[in-house]
């Protein structure tokens, strides 16, 4: 018998009591029962999105909501901003690239952060951008940009700031408001601790004004329905929502209201410092930066001679621990080990000792045992 344990960042592990919610007989979407727990998922969104915004919900995968910030942004010909540092900023990039914008594309090496420097310069230089699209955790290398300094650098200007926080929300801290991020897109399966399907977008009062004058095509993805649904006297959706799946939303939302902000960025924060700690301890380098910053994922350098699709599949198969690999340029040159959302100590730990056992049986001269302690001596600092 083997055990699984999925250690990719998206999608992840879900709570039993999520499971269990899941399950119960089906209700009518277009019910008070379903009102009530619309209404209760939205004020809990809120709460996790740090924000006093609609939080807007659409049955799709992140990148519908990502889509939904273009469409409802910008008009045919915009001028705008993508600054990407891996494979989901560049999506930004495709997605304003397929709506006909004329983007002013900032491109930093993977495993580097944008720059809020180069961002304030492009507005300084040129008023005419309207929007400014960045990833805030950039799932593909581990990297967190600093959305707290790059809203300080939009702030001042006429652009709209959007921000891709799918594999961040819930897990790396983004203060919507005091940030003054005025859109953040999430997802359902990461940190928020429930399948794919359900997609995610905070709309502040200078977006809004955007996209109360935007003129590119939109039906399903559009806000001003969707803002209109959340608005009635008995909240609900545009469209036929995945019910099930906001069950299960609202037993997650329960959890992290039980835990608190507070915890639970702490213990976000332990399980990145202890998985860093375990890869350094096992003598691996790392190619997410080695800061508190990288609590969603943790992305490995793999070592010279260690074959990336032969590692994953010996650990998934023998030892029933699912690492997620490389994207793009680093495809087959680093692994990435998830621990945004239902994760502890445990999971930790038994991630390091497949990833140890594997990689001795591949050939590779690790120490067994010396990733675990370096994890241990993390968490004996902390109970988490």
């Amino acid at each position: 018998m083997i055990k699984k344990f999925l250690m990719t960042p998206g999608p992840t592990q879900v709570p039993p009591q999520v499971l269990s919610a899941m399950a119960r007989p089906i209700i009518h979407h277009r019910t008070g029962e379903y009102s009530e727990l619309f209404a209760r998922v939205n004020e809990n969104l809120k709460y996790v999105y740090q924000t006093e915004n609609d939080v807007l919900s659409f049955a799709s995968s992140g990148t519908g909501a990502m889509e939904s910030a273009v469409i409802n942004l910008c008009s045919p010909g915009d001028r705008v901003l993508v600054a990407a540092c891996g494979k989901f900023g560049e999506r930004w990039r495709d997605l304003a690239a397929a709506y006909g914008l004329d983007a002013e594309y900032h491109e930093y090496e993977y495993g580097q952060p944008v720059d809020p420097d180069d961002i304030a310069r492009s507005l300084e230089a040129d008023p005419h951008i309207k929007v400014v699209f960045v990833t805030h955790s950039e799932t593909s290398t581990g990297v967190v940009n600093d959305m707290q300094a790059i809203g300080a650098a939009v702030e001042d200007h006429d652009a709209v700031l959007v921000t891709d926080s799918i594999s961040g929300m819930g897990s790396a801290e983004i203060r919507t408001d005091a940030w003054q991020v005025d859109v953040v897109v999430a997802g359902s399966q990461k940190a928020l601790m429930i399948p794919p399907g359900l997609a995610f977008v905070s709309v502040s009062d200078k977006a809004w004004a955007l996209a109360e004058k935007a003129r590119l095509p939109r039906f399903y993805f559009d806000w001003l329905k969707a803002r209109k649904g959340l608005q009635q006297a008995q909240p609900t959706t545009a469209f036929t929502p995945a019910v099930s799946l906001m069950v299960g939303l609202d037993a997650a939302l329960g959890l992290i209201r039980e835990e608190g902000l507070e915890n639970l960025f702490r213990r976000h924060i332990v399980m990145g410092r202890a998985c860093r700690a375990a890869i350094k301890g096992m003598g691996l380098e790392l190619f997410s930066p080695d800061d508190d910053s990288s609590s969603s994922v943790t992305a490995v350098r793999l070592p010279e001679g260690i074959e990336d699709g032969r590692l994953r599949s010996l650990t998934r198969d023998r030892f029933g621990v699912q690492f997620a690999g490389g994207q793009g340029p680093v495809k087959g040159k680093i692994i990435r080990i998830g621990h945004c959302g239902y994760y502890n100590y445990t999971d930790i730990i038994v991630a390091i000792a497949a990833l140890e056992l594997a990689l001795k049986e591949l050939g590779h001269p690790v120490e067994l045992g010396s990733g675990i302690k370096a994890a241990e001596l993390i968490f004996g600092e902390e109970t988490v």
